[in-house]
């Protein structure tokens, strides 16, 4: 689907620019400075967070993140993920998580360590009222099973990890088309494309209409690269090759 939003840059083909994005663009992290620098960033519409962000971000006590980051941010949606594989400890922590906040998703694993499907656990959060954010999904399969027990409940997400789909080898461009499809009349789920490797999944997921892409920080910094004209990248390719050289002092 062609979302006909695309602006024209000198020297090159048609190309998207930060300005004309659809696409709600949520920060995936779990530094504290570097979440609340990019809430005052109006892209910015959402968060997402994991148990491997925080401890790569050094966090010791999950709690007293979770309560300060979300006193700081109130107004936006923030997704936090409960860490047991046991279904009935992952429902304690999830109505634990979801009393902190009305802006508070969710973030089930689509099956535990075991390969045991969280479908009951989601649907019943759904129907306690919690906004759900199912994660880890990798196929059309596990998206209709989760969507069924989502459906007719409150605001919920499915994080599609299209970038570890893409990491096999297997172009998530139809599996994704196909996932928002299968929400298409369900007003209360958004898809989210998760684990974009480049710039260019976030044009990508635009295009198709996926309602959410998750961009790491580090991503986030090329995004102003968006809609670079080529002609005038190559050059500043080719001026950092020579000042490279320059300051190395090389010889032949």
């Amino acid at each position: 689907m062609d979302t006909g939003h695309r602006v024209k840059g000198k020297g090159q083909g048609m190309t998207v620019s930060v300005g004309s994005l659809r696409i709600k663009v949520f920060a995936d992290g779990a530094d504290r400075k570097a979440i609340l620098d990019l809430y005052a960033n109006p892209l910015i519409k959402g968060f997402t967070t994991n148990p491997t962000l925080m401890r790569q971000a050094g966090v010791k006590d999950y709690e007293v993140f979770a309560r300060e980051i979300l006193a700081e941010i109130k107004d936006r949606p923030f997704s936090l993920e409960v860490f047991s594989d046991e279904f009935p400890e992952m429902e304690r922590q999830a109505m634990k998580l979801a009393a902190l906040g009305d802006n508070v998703y969710v973030k089930i694993p689509v099956t535990n360590t075991r390969r045991e499907g969280s479908a009951p656990l989601i649907q019943r959060l759904a129907r306690r009222g919690v906004k759900v954010n199912a994660t880890a999904l990798l196929t059309l399969e596990q998206v209709r099973d989760i969507r069924d027990q989502l459906a007719g409940g409150p605001p919920s997400i499915i994080s599609v990890f299209a970038g570890r789909i893409a990491d096999t080898g297997v172009d998530p461009v139809p599996l994704m088309r196909s996932a928002l499809e299968t929400v298409g009349g369900y007003r209360n789920i958004e898809i989210i494309w998760a684990s974009p490797r480049e710039v260019f999944n976030i044009v990508q997921a635009d295009q198709i209409g996926c309602h959410i892409i998750t961009v790491t920080p580090e991503l986030l910094k090329k995004l102003p690269m968006l809609g670079t004209d080529l002609a005038d990248l190559s050059l500043e390719t080719v001026k950092m090759f020579h000042r490279d050289a320059t300051a190395a002092g090389y010889k032949l």
